[in-house]
């Protein structure tokens, strides 16, 4: 079996890429601290409890496991929590993968495929973002991001690491098959938020800003579905360890769907009404961005699989509405077994 470490495996695109790497005949390692991320979402391999930072921990877990490569999603992902809370996310976003990087060094482990973000562009573009454009990022997450992706080229000048980040744009949807999906709390995402409020859990959904230079005056953002991120996951890492394709890639449609086109899509799955309340622009929020990603296709042979914006939605949908489901018939979260080697 070929084994993967996957650190922050047990969060919400972590465990898609999970599933992915077991069904194309890897063994995900999820090594995760769980403060964030769900034990019941690991259901494709087993589960190490660990922090990046514990440098005792996760070299036991190396020396175990003897992974191939690392692929690395721990790391805190919300932009208006990195600005009220910096020290969280230089904290654990860049001196915990500073740390984890020492440990990979010293047990030998060179192989990275790292989860970056659009937010490493900032603000300053127009048109589709290709890898090309200056990267100025606005958002102390975006920049921690950046950060990362810095140190990960340093230490293939200085130590040989092999690695390939991938700037993903809007992750959206879930498992088509329903085994796992999206839990954040709080939700900051805007697909679910919108979905909790056709499910009843929330009154309404605030749309911040309606004057941007878009067809309808709200945000233009490329969704790109998990499914999808979690095969170039998977093709990412054979192409590293295959001795091919090193630096960073975009991914997404290509395709930009504004904000309020979500609302309508979503009360078109759902059947449901939607309650709009309009807020004003939030700092650092551009009117529009969407992906070239067509770097992707050539160097990797990936294409998104599920580009309809109804399919995005309607696949968290299902989700949201059987976790739900499981609420009222009293299935806990501990309840799902969960493999472990520990």
């Amino acid at each position: 079996m070929k084994n993967v470490l996957v650190t922050g495996g047990a969060g919400f695109i972590g465990s898609h890429a999970c599933k992915a790497l077991a069904r194309s005949g890897y063994l995900p390692i999820t090594y995760d601290d769980l403060s964030r991320g769900h034990a019941s979402a690991v259901r494709f391999g087993p589960l190490e409890v660990g922090n990046i930072a514990d440098a005792d921990r996760l070299t036991r877990v190396i020396d175990r496991y003897r992974p191939l490569a690392v692929i690395h999603f721990a790391g805190f992902g919300y932009v208006s929590e990195s600005m009220e809370s910096p020290d969280l996310y230089y904290g654990n976003n860049v001196i915990g993968t500073g740390l984890m990087l020492e440990t990979l060094r010293h047990c030998g482990l060179r192989n990275v495929v790292f989860s970056s973000s659009c937010a490493t562009y900032g603000i300053a573009h127009d048109g589709a973002i290709s890898e090309s454009v200056e990267q100025r990022p606005v958002s102390t997450y975006g920049f921690s991001k950046l950060v990362i992706e810095r140190m990960l080229s340093d230490y293939g000048r200085a130590f040989g690491f092999r690695s390939l980040a991938l700037r993903y744009f809007n992750a959206a949807g879930a498992d088509p098959d329903g085994e796992v999906g999206e839990r954040h709390d709080p939700e900051p995402h805007f697909v679910p938020r919108v979905l909790r409020v056709a499910a009843g859990i929330e009154p309404s959904i605030e749309i911040n800003g309606t004057d941007y230079p878009t067809p309808d005056g709200t945000c233009v953002r490329d969704y790109v579905h998990v499914h999808d991120l979690a095969e170039a996951h998977v093709l990412a890492l054979q192409g590293l360890l295959d001795g091919g394709i090193m630096g960073a890639l975009n991914l997404g449609t290509g395709r930009g769907t504004s904000l309020m086109e979500i609302v309508r899509i979503a009360g078109k799955v759902t059947n449901r009404e939607i309650q709009i309340r309009f807020g004003p622009r939030r700092v650092g929020d551009p009117a529009s961005a969407v992906a070239d990603a067509r770097l992707a296709t050539r160097l990797l042979g990936w294409s998104p699989r599920y580009t309809a914006m109804d399919d995005i939605v309607s696949h968290a949908w299902q989700w949201i509405t059987k976790i739900l489901t499981d609420i009222s018939d009293g299935v806990s979260e501990c309840s799902t077994p969960v493999p472990t080697l520990s």
